[in-house]
């Protein structure tokens, strides 16, 4: 069966952009190419006249994000999306397609994809390799399939880091946007007491639900919900009332979307942590959750990105 590769084409320094938009446009993974720091690299990865001529001739000044979409979805309707947000935020673009084979993109990223520290005790370990864990550290097996979430995005990681510093234990958790349920699971593993998780794509969901149990916690501990809670008027009564955490690792124009939402559903004294956040969206995001009354505590930074801390 032939999935859709879309292939957007952007110059280097607006490659973090891209893959944000990206993340949003599917839900269950993408593929970057970025070969600008290859010959810093390569002393690190082999002898120079071991690596392929045609790597070498590679246009490190130019990236590339892969989107792949499924016989079920229409390539038009991810493109549209694409082209709008990447017009919105100024990036110089082309996109092109082709046609792939299900098979060959569908597992070929876990050659890729190996243990990695979230903070200073979590640690995401694919559910196929092995890990020797400190005595302090937290390991989530993990896998991801096609779902967001390996924990190797800047935002996943300050997301994390933020989450060791406010979840205590017993605490409830409402993770917006969970993907491949990461952020949930960490917030279980770091002494939450119960997570829900949100997301708009049931294969999402789905996954989920799997890595929570695969990490030991079953559907008293974590609930995975499908739904859209801006719109969805029953999903938030399903959702119940307030909770003492908050994650939100998206995008910028989702989480303003959602900032009622968020107040709606955290307690008072609760914890709000939201990413996916590029720096020059930083103060709109800002604005959407201080109008909500919301307290900003802190901002981490990192290449470009932003994770914000808010109280209520």
């Amino acid at each position: 069966m032939d999935w859709t590769d879309v292939q957007i084409i952007i110059p280097v320094e607006h490659l973090e952009t891209a893959e944000a938009i990206a993340q949003m446009a599917v839900p269950y993974g993408i593929y970057v190419e970025d070969y600008s720091d290859m010959l810093e690299l390569v002393p690190e990865i082999a002898h120079i006249d071991l690596i392929d001529e045609e790597l070498l001739a590679r246009d490190r000044n130019t990236g590339i994000v892969h989107i792949y979409i499924s016989p079920e979805q229409s390539p038009a309707e991810a493109v549209s999306y694409l082209t709008h947000q990447l017009e919105q935020e100024k990036v110089p673009y082309t996109v092109r397609t082709s046609a792939v084979r299900e098979e060959e993109w569908a597992t070929a990223w876990k050659e890729y994809y190996h243990p990695t520290h979230l903070g200073s005790r979590l640690v995401v370990c694919p559910s196929w390799e092995h890990y020797d864990k400190a005595p302090e550290e937290l390991v989530i097996t993990l896998d991801p399939g096609m779902a967001f979430g390996t924990g190797t995005h800047h935002t996943t990681r300050l997301c994390a880091e933020l989450l060791e510093q406010v979840i205590r234990p017993g605490d409830t958790v409402l993770d917006m946007g969970t993907g491949s349920g990461i952020l949930s699971i960490a917030a279980l593993m770091l002494g939450a007491s119960r997570a829900v998780g949100v997301d708009i794509d049931p294969v999402a969901v789905r996954t989920a639900g799997e890595n929570a149990a695969e990490n030991g916690f079953g559907p008293d501990r974590f609930v995975p919900l499908c739904g859209d809670l801006v719109h969805d008027k029953k999903l938030a009564e399903e959702i119940g009332g307030e909770y003492d955490v908050i994650a939100a690792n998206i995008v910028a124009d989702v989480i303003i979307a959602l900032s009622p939402a968020i107040r709606r559903h955290l307690r008072k004294g609760g914890s709000v942590v939201a990413s996916g956040v590029i720096l020059p969206r930083q103060e709109e995001v800002l604005e959407a959750l201080t109008a909500q009354g919301l307290t900003v505590v802190s901002v981490k930074e990192q290449d470009g990105w932003c994770a914000i801390h808010c109280t209520l």
